[in-house]
């Protein structure tokens, strides 16, 4: 499997159904995240960039029907809701609350598998709201970054130019500031943002990324390494 294979996130109270989701899929060349409710759940949607939400009715807490519509409300990802529950209401509700399909359990794991392979590909021709966000602006420590442009401006007026891997690393930390990032997660979310290519050592994408940032590459404030960790973005971001 590489890391250019479908983010799956699957969520379900069952621990027996993550599991046996997360092993078909893995074996099925999908990388695979699990949330167990819709706390679980958002994390995950802040942490990795993914392509597709298997998520369950009936879940503990907020039901899957009011994350779907929250989900809705500023992301156009991909969900197939599945439920114990076989009625033609929960069904018809589950699509009006922004459901992309709909499984009723018990299922045949292959079936899903076609389902999401379908689904996959409705989305793959449709604009992504995350694109759309990226066309304005993010400020940052008196620096300006330009979605629409790729530009970034300095403090004191200057153009600075970007590689397409440095860009897509700072537009993960100016999404995620203040928030420990592993070096997986990096990679992950400058990866989906565009085909352009990237430089697979995080460490060294961030040494150069630093270079054009940091008054002082040596005594970095803007991009801490957090020990262990990966690193975090220090700064306080504002969208334009």
């Amino acid at each position: 499997m590489t890391d250019t294979a479908p983010h799956i996130l699957v969520v379900d109270d069952d621990r027996e159904i993550r599991d046996l989701l997360a092993r078909f899929l893995t074996r099925h060349n999908y990388r695979v995240t699990t949330a167990r409710d819709g706390v679980e759940m958002f994390r995950a949607l802040d942490d990795w960039k993914l392509d597709l939400v298997i998520l369950d009715l009936m879940l503990p807490g907020e039901d899957g029907l009011s994350l779907c519509r929250r989900l809705r409300a500023n992301s156009d990802l991909p969900v197939i809701m599945l439920t114990a529950v076989g009625e033609e209401t929960d069904r018809i509700i589950g699509l009006e609350m922004g459901a992309d399909d709909y499984l009723p359990k018990p299922f045949n794991p292959r079936e899903l598998l076609a389902r999401m392979k379908a689904v996959l590909r409705r989305a793959q021709g449709l604009p992504r709201l995350r694109e759309a966000e990226n066309s304005g602006a993010l400020r940052f420590a008196g620096w300006t970054l330009d979605g629409a442009t790729r530009a970034l401006t300095a403090p004191d007026g200057r153009d600075v130019e970007l590689s397409a891997g440095e860009y897509e690393l700072l537009s993960a930390f100016l999404d995620h500031p203040r928030r420990v990032l592993s070096r997986d997660q990096l990679l992950d979310l400058a990866r989906g943002r565009t085909a352009a290519p990237f430089d697979r050592s995080i460490d060294i994408q961030v040494s150069r990324l630093r270079r054009k940032i940091e008054e002082d590459p040596k005594e970095p404030r803007l991009i801490k390494t957090v020990r262990g960790g990966g690193y975090m973005f220090t700064a306080e971001v504002e969208r334009t």
